[in-house]
Parts: C-alpha cells; structure tokens; sequence
C-alpha cells in the first residue's frame, strides 16, 4: 500500500464512520409525526460505500 492511499484509507474510513453514525441515528429517531426510515438507512448504506471505497480502489488497482 502507497503511503498516499494509507492516508486516503484513513480520511475516507474517518468520514465513512460520521455518515454511517448519522444515518443511524436519523433512522433510529421518531417525532410526534411518523416518519419514514429510509432516508436514514440510505445515508448509513451511503456511509457504508464510502468507508470501503479505497478496499475498493486497491482491489481494482492490483489487478
């Protein structure tokens, strides 16, 4: 692993996390109205894709 993609591995796992904690936590929330989940669960997935793009990254540049 380049020390360039170690860093990016780390900024992007870093911000992956936030995005994926709020997600969660607007999915987990309920106001007087009833809200829908998905937009919460969508940002957690989205968080999700984030944290795993330099995997992704490294695995295609191996190749």
């Amino acid at each position: 692993m380049t020390p360039m993609l170690g860093m990016f591995t780390f900024v992007f796992n870093l911000i992956g996390l936030v995005i994926c904690i709020a997600g969660l936590t607007l999915a987990q929330r309920r106001g007087k109205y009833r809200q829908t989940r998905w937009p919460g669960y969508t940002l957690a997935g989205l968080g999700f894709v984030v944290a795993t793009t330099p995997i992704w990254i490294q695995g295609l540049l191996v190749q």
